[in-house]
């Protein structure tokens, strides 16, 4: 999977993510649902278990910064 293709990808927020917290996501790609580690992409917001979020940029292999998809 090359570095651009994760961006716009929604996922769900398994795990909170937060300033000093490395938070979880689950994003469907390659046919299934896979986890990855998940910052903040604004680097100050909380994102909440069960958020839905779209992710900004990835790092591969496992790791993606994310914001809310949806205004709360």
């Amino acid at each position: 999977m090359d570095d651009a293709s994760m961006i716009g990808f929604m996922g769900r927020v398994t795990g909170t993510i937060g300033p000093g917290l490395v938070g979880e996501v689950i994003v469907r790609v390659r046919g299934g649902a896979e986890h990855f580690l998940a910052y903040a992409a604004d680097s100050t917001g909380r994102i909440e278990r069960g958020t839905v979020v779209m992710v900004v940029e990835y790092l591969p292999p496992r790791t993606v910064y994310v914001t809310a998809a949806y205004d709360s």
